[in-house]
């Protein structure tokens, strides 16, 4: 009966111990990991509306290097349009979220140009949500996305 009776909380405490070393970093890793897939999807769309805004901004009949800076223009307002509904919104070029538009010619298209914008964000060491000491290494290094689209 004394054997019996030494261990009667002996299920709390192991039930505790399973709370706190396996069930709560298991969800908050996954709670984490979460923000950042939402994150990602995020810039993937924030990259296409980057490029779409360049590819559907009218030009002038004039000087290309001013509609291409016209088309920049209007490629990094849709990046920061698309950023502002990211769990936690990003300016292009501020702080650590890096926009970059680029023309070129379009490899499948005979003659014409296409403009590529590529936005990326060092996610493992700026993380939207607090991680979990030892668990950081599970995150990306950086999320990075680019999109391209044809411009008249």
């Amino acid at each position: 009966m004394s054997a019996r009776r030494g261990e009667r909380g002996a299920a709390a405490v192991e039930t505790a111990l399973c709370l706190c070393f396996i069930v709560l970093p298991l969800v908050f890793g996954i709670i984490s990991y979460a923000w950042m897939l939402s994150f990602r999807q995020t810039l993937s769309q924030a990259a296409a509306e980057g490029a779409r805004a360049a590819a559907v901004k009218p030009v002038s009949s004039g000087d290309a290097t001013a509609n291409q800076a016209a088309q920049q223009a209007a490629a990094l307002a849709g990046v920061n349009e698309a950023m502002q509904t990211s769990p936690q919104p990003q300016t292009c070029n501020s702080g650590n979220f890096t926009c970059t538009v680029s023309f070129a010619a379009c490899a499948n298209v005979a003659s014409g140009t296409c403009v590529t914008v590529v936005v990326s964000y060092p996610y493992r060491d700026h993380s939207l949500l607090p991680t979990i000491p030892g668990l950081g290494f599970t995150l990306p290094r950086t999320i990075s996305y680019s999109a391209s689209a044809a411009v008249s």
